[in-house]
């Protein structure tokens, strides 16, 4: 049995309701239904999920892991279901449209600034999303025309066919960020062996993100916690010394966080840019979304100074 967002849909409405019988109400279906749901999904994954009390139904351990994954993937669903409905009906409204979706990264608000220049009469829309497959299925399926998104090392993304793509970049490399205090950020470059004894923090909604930073840790002989969560609750922990994480290059200066290149750059993502079949405004796009790429790259103290000192063509298409 493989579980589906409905299953999951399942298990989150159980946990909120702390019993089969409210739970079955909120999805509307009968408890046994439920019930037998239930048992069917813990006897494929071959441990119980809820404690079933006089009481009611209560997370176990191992409930609580999954639903801590969960949760992001049935409110993107339902988050998807809405605004793909209302794209819908934006797109039988008259004059062009521009549906956009990317993973997060700060390219993003450069590149829609040029897109609105470039095309005033267009409406853009954008979808971010932390799921790269998300986005290209989203491509292929219709409802968005393109989707800019990265791919992490060693962690192939599942290309529909028939799209087309464009490499923005082959790898970019990612840097980590850490506590201003912290004894590594005294480096202008950053060990990984440095942070041997910290805590690392990571996005495991993200494609590949979580097994692409355990590979390499492994190839390093590290072997450091992860910690499981969105990168808005990973700042507060770096900033007070409590966690570090990978993160983009091109990351804004901040007064109390330090953004660090790691040696030899272990850690990398290609940089794709996907469309549906046909898109006549592909060309301008992309060239935007290069411009918008390299001066984000250039405005980033810490990543300006990696593209000298590794000559990267970056450089070369720079404006004097």
């Amino acid at each position: 049995m493989e579980l589906e967002v409905r299953h999951l849909r399942a298990l989150c409405a159980i946990a909120d309701a702390g019993s089969l019988h409210k739970a079955a109400r909120v999805l509307g279906m009968s408890q046994p239904s439920l019930t037998t749901q239930l048992r069917r999904i813990e006897n494929s994954l071959g441990a119980e999920l809820f404690s079933r009390r006089r009481t009611g139904c209560r997370p176990t351990p191992l409930g609580q892991s999954l639903l801590s994954r969960a949760r992001p993937l049935v409110d993107g669903m339902s988050t998807l279901i809405a605004e793909t409905r209302a794209e819908a009906a934006l797109s039988a409204q008259e004059g062009p449209a521009l549906r956009i979706g990317s993973t997060a990264s700060r390219v993003v608000a450069g590149w829609l600034r040029r897109l609105r220049l470039g095309l005033p009469e267009t409406d853009t829309t954008l979808h971010v999303d932390v799921s790269a497959n998300a986005l290209l299925r989203m491509v292929a399926e219709g409802s968005l025309d393109v989707a800019f998104v990265h791919e992490v090392e060693g962690c192939p993304l599942h290309l529909p066919p028939g799209l087309e793509i464009r490499v923005l970049l082959d790898r970019e490399p990612q840097f980590v960020s850490l506590a201003v205090d912290h004894p590594a950020a005294s480096a202008p470059v950053v060990d990984l062996a440095d942070l041997a004894t910290d805590r690392w923090m990571v996005d495991p909604s993200v494609d590949g993100e979580r097994d692409g930073l355990r590979r390499v840790l492994a190839a390093a002989g590290l072997n450091p916690p992860l910690l499981h969560g969105d990168y808005l609750t990973a700042s507060s922990l770096i900033v007070i010394g409590e966690a570090v994480a990978p993160c983009q290059p091109t990351s804004g200066p901040r007064d109390d966080m330090a953004i660090r290149p790691l040696r030899d750059d272990p850690l990398g993502v290609r940089l794709l840019l996907a469309a549906r079949p046909g898109l006549a405004e592909f060309p301008l796009l992309y060239a935007d979304l290069e411009t918008a790429y390299r001066d984000a790259a250039l405005r980033a103290a810490g990543y300006r100074e990696w593209l000298r000192r590794t000559g990267s063509p970056l450089l070369e298409t720079a404006p004097a």
